[in-house]
C-alpha cells in the first residue's frame, strides 16, 4: 500500500511531498529545510531513493540538491532545465521504480516554465496520484510570467495544452497534488477550496472548461504583481543552493543595534504587530514571524542588505531564521531576543503608534482631523473597491514612494492588518505619524465609509 505525506510550507503557500511504499520513497519538490522531509521519512521507516523537481523554482530555494546529498538519493531534474550541478536528467516518458509495485513516470507539462515536468505515481500499474508542480493547480494553474517577461505569452498556450494532456491521459480518480496554489504568488489566480482529484478539476478548473483563446486572454489579463525576490530564486536554484546553516546568529545589544541602523542596515522586529505598535526601537521594521515573513521581507528587502532580527523568544527567532533561508536570506547579521527595554541604549525611549479599526477612521474624518488614508493593497485588490479619497501605494512599492504621501497623520490599511503593520513600521521609521488600521477591509463599508468600485479602466465608477 502506497502513502503520500504532505510537507507544507504555509508561509510561502507551497507543498512538497514524500511518497512511497514499505521500504523506499521519493521526495517531490522538497523545501530547503530538509529536516522536515527526513523526519517524515524516519516516521514512515523508509529510505529516500529519489528526489525529483518539477521545475527550477522561482519562489523558494529548493532543498533537493542537499536532500539528495544527505541521503544518496538519485536527483531527478528536467533535462531541459539549465543547471550547474550533476543530476539525473528527466525527459517525457521516463520512469523509475520507487518501491515494489510503485513507479513514477515523467510527463512534460510546459507552461509554468518551458521545462516543467509533472510526475505520475502508479501502484501495480494503476495511476493513483499526479504531482503537478506549477502546472495543474486546484481550481487554477501556475502563472506563466515568472521565467522571463518575453516568454509570458508564449507559455500561456502550452500551459493550457499541458493541463489538457493531464486530463486526457489520466483517469478521474487520480489525486492532483500541486506544489503551488495554497497562497503562493506562483498561482495564476486564487485557488478553489476543496478539490483534489482530476475528476473534480475537469468541472471546476478554468483551464479545462475554457477554450484556449478564452483561457489565454483571461490568464494574461489577470496576472498580478510578482514578488521582487522571485527574480533571484531561479538563479540560486540553477546554480545549486548551499547547505543551510541554522545555528543562532551573534547576539546584538542596544549599542550594536543602533550602529547597524545608523549604517543603513535593516533591523527587523518579528514580534506581533500588536506588540510592535506598543513599543519598539526607532528605525526598526515590523514583519511578523507568524505572518508571511519570508514572502514580504524577501519582497521588500534590498537584496544583500544585512538583516538583524529582533524576536520575543528564542523559538520565535529560530522559526524566523528557518523561514528566511527558504527565500535565500541565509544568515542574519545579528539577533536579539526579549523586548525593547533590552534593545535600547541607556536613556532611550521606545517609539509607539496607535492601532485602530475602520470605525475609528470614520470618526476621525468626521472630526475633521488632518489625515491621509493610505491603501497598501495590490492593484487587483483595490480595483474591487477602495475607500474614497484614499492614496494607493502597494506595500511592496512603499519604501521607494513614501515621498508621494501628502502631509498629515497617515492611517494605513490593507485587507486584514498584516501588510498595514509592515507599512506603518516603514513610515514610522521614516518619521511619519501613523495609525495602523488593524481591521478587515469589509468592515470599511460597515463602518460607514464610502467605498468606491473601479470600472474596467481602473478608475472609480
Amino acid at each position: 500500500m502506497f502513502f503520500v505525506d504532505t510537507i507544507e510550507t504555509e508561509g510561502l503557500g507551497n507543498r512538497g511531498y514524500l511518497a512511497g511504499g514499505s521500504t523506499t520513497a521519493v521526495a517531490v519538490d522538497p523545501p530547503r529545510d530538509v529536516e522536515r522531509v527526513l523526519a517524515a521519512a524516519a516516521a514512515r521507516g523508509v529510505r529516500i531513493g529519489h528526489v525529483v523537481e518539477t521545475h527550477v523554482h522561482n519562489d523558494y530555494v529548493t532543498g533537493g540538491l542537499e536532500l539528495s546529498r544527505l541521503t544518496g538519493a538519485h536527483y531527478l531534474v528536467p533535462a531541459a532545465a539549465r543547471v550547474s550541478f550533476d543530476r539525473v536528467p528527466v525527459t517525457d516518458g521516463d520512469s523509475v521504480v520507487v518501491d515494489a509495485g510503485l513507479t513514477l513516470r515523467a510527463l512534460a507539462t510546459p507552461g509554468h516554465t518551458p521545462h516543467h515536468t509533472s510526475y505520475v505515481l502508479a501502484e501495480d500499474g494503476r495511476e493513483v496520484a499526479a504531482f503537478t508542480g506549477g502546472s495543474l493547480l486546484i481550481g487554477t494553474v501556475g502563472r506563466p510570467d515568472l521565467v522571463e517577461p518575453r516568454l509570458t505569452a508564449e507559455l500561456a498556450r502550452p500551459q493550457h495544452a499541458s493541463v489538457h494532456r493531464l486530463a486526457r491521459e489520466l483517469h478521474d480518480d487520480v489525486r492532483v497534488l500541486p506544489t503551488h496554489g495554497f497562497g503562493s504568488f506562483c498561482s495564476a489566480s486564487p485557488p478553489r477550496d476543496g478539490g483534489g482529484t482530476l475528476g473534480e478539476e475537469r468541472t471546476g478548473n478554468d483551464a479545462l472548461t475554457q477554450d484556449v483563446d478564452t483561457f489565454t486572454e483571461r490568464l494574461l489579463a489577470g496576472l498580478d504583481d510578482v514578488p521582487a525576490h522571485y527574480a533571484r530564486m531561479g538563479p540560486i536554484n540553477a546554480a545549486g543552493p548551499a547547505p543551510v546553516d541554522l545555528t543562532p546568529p551573534g547576539v546584538a545589544d542596544g549599542e550594536e543595534i543602533a550602529e547597524r541602523l545608523a549604517a543603513g542596515e535593516w533591523v527587523v522586529d518579528v514580534r506581533s504587530r500588536t506588540a510592535f505598535s506598543r513599543g519598539h526601537v526607532a528605525g526598526t521594521y515590523n514583519f511578523e514571524a507568524e505572518g508571511r515573513l519570508a514572502t514580504y521581507l524577501g519582497w521588500l528587502l534590498p537584496w544583500g542588505r544585512p538583516v538583524t532580527l529582533l524576536a520575543e523568544t528564542r523559538g520565535q527567532l529560530a522559526n524566523a531564521q528557518r523561514e528566511l533561508v527558504r527565500v535565500g536570506i541565509d544568515r542574519p547579521a545579528a539577533a536579539a531576543t526579549g523586548g525593547p527595554s533590552s534593545w535600547l541604549r541607556a536613556g532611550e525611549e521606545p517609539r509607539s503608534f496607535p492601532r485602530a479599526d475602520f470605525g475609528a477612521l470614520k470618526r476621525a474624518r468626521e472630526r475633521g482631523e488632518h489625515l491621509v488614508v493610505l491603501d497598501v493593497r495590490r492593484d487587483s485588490e483595490r480595483a474591487r473597491g477602495h475607500v474614497r479619497d484614499s492614496v494607493h501605494i502597494p506595500v511592496h512599492e512603499l519604501h521607494g514612494r513614501s515621498g508621494e504621501i501628502p502631509a498629515g497623520t497617515v492611517w494605513v490599511h490593507c485587507a486584514g492588518g498584516m501588510r498595514a503593520a509592515i507599512a506603518a513600521s516603514l513610515l514610522d521609521a521614516a518619521g511619519r505619524d501613523v495609525v495602523a488600521v488593524d481591521d478587515g477591509f469589509d468592515a470599511a463599508l460597515t463602518a460607514g465609509l464610502t467605498v468606491d468600485d473601479c470600472g474596467e479602466d481602473g478608475h472609480a465608477a
